[in-house]
């Protein structure tokens, strides 16, 4: 209870890995030599930021066996990391040329009674905010009217929606992604 899912999974992930590039490696049997040898084997088809990923978990697992007299030394000590160069990313963000372009292209019909808009809401709205503010997708997905503070022209971030599991609000990814954003009219 004290992970979400989603990192217990990348945990049991990085279990089933362990599991198959050494199948027979017994806890006290992991030596500096051995240990390279799995991170070695794991690069091969990862890049680099994804094999220290990978170690990061590992080493956690190692400290405690250390902690728990199981093996002696830390055998993750001066681990090199490894890994394929980086492929082309596909780019997952608007910059700001494109986004201004995206924005005139459609311009947003903004008619106002009040402090809420007449048009219904509805996922330009929600790209809006989105541009708008820079939140997490799944931040963005979990605001409800109550967080906006239209006096002080504020919106508090406090929570997460799980669109990847069950469905309900989550706490946030950490303790400083709650916030207050500020927002123009």
């Amino acid at each position: 209870g004290a992970i979400r899912e989603a990192t217990l999974d990348k945990y049991l992930m990085t279990q089933k890995w362990v599991e198959k590039l050494a199948p027979e490696l017994k806890v006290y049997e992991l030596t500096r030599t051995a240990y390279q040898k799995l991170l070695n084997d794991y690069a091969k088809n990862h890049e680099k930021q994804t094999t220290l990923d990978f170690h990061h978990q590992l080493k956690g697992a190692v400290l405690d066996a250390v902690d728990e007299g199981m093996i002696e030394r830390d055998p993750t000590r001066k681990a090199i990391i490894k890994g394929k160069s980086p492929g082309v990313k596909k780019i997952k963000y608007l910059n700001i040329h494109y986004g201004e372009l995206v924005f005139h292209l459609q311009p947003f019909q903004f008619k106002h009674t009040g402090l809420f808009p007449e048009q219904a809401v509805n996922w330009d709205w929600f790209i809006l905010l989105v541009a708008k503010t820079g939140m997490r997708f799944s931040e963005a997905l979990a605001i409800t009217p109550g967080d906006f503070d239209f006096a002080r022209q504020t919106l508090s971030v406090s929570k997460t929606w799980d669109y990847k599991g069950k469905g309900g609000f989550l706490p946030t990814k950490n303790k400083s992604s709650v916030r207050k954003i500020q927002i123009d009219w």
